[in-house]
């Protein structure tokens, strides 16, 4: 059975950064930092949360864990930004690729500017979206980090 062109995409993407994925369909969903947890049989920590903001005009993409929220204003202070705001479901696609709830950290239309959450790099293993909102890949966290060239950054709570 073929996988969605969404999942391909994502599989060839990591493939051409040196990284190869296993990739697990859940077809109940990932939709939410709390179903993928359930599904794979994983703490909700462990959970990669990839979402797209806007800093005063250009976007960066926040790898945060699944039992963290972004602090908008601890992001804008990051990238050098006077604020920080989540973008729309319309820009995420259309600047990624990939719809909400399956979007991967990596293999988008537009690559963004990158920052992972420290929290995540205390894990051996991480799951990201790989996608759609039913498809998850395991990853290291300092291996996802080396890929997507993702700067380390305190802007969690």
């Amino acid at each position: 059975m073929s996988q969605p062109k969404p999942v391909t995409r994502v599989i060839d993407a990591a493939s051409q950064l040196g990284l190869e994925i296993t990739v697990s369909e859940f077809p109940d969903g990932t939709r939410t930092a709390e179903d993928a947890a359930k599904a794979v049989g994983c703490l909700v920590d462990q959970i990669v949360k990839s979402m797209v903001f806007d800093a005063d005009g250009a976007l960066v993409l926040a790898l945060t864990s699944g039992a963290h929220q972004v602090d908008p204003a601890r992001l804008a202070e990051l990238v050098g930004a006077s604020r920080c705001g989540r973008v729309d479901v319309d820009m995420v696609r259309t600047y990624t690729g990939y719809a909400i709830g399956g979007v991967p950290p990596l293999g988008h239309d537009n690559p963004l500017p990158t920052w992972i959450d420290p929290h995540l790099l205390t894990f051996e293993v991480i799951w990201a979206a790989a996608g759609t909102p039913r498809h998850v890949f395991p990853v290291a966290p300092n291996l996802l980090r080396q890929v997507t060239g993702a700067s380390i950054g305190d802007f969690a709570r």
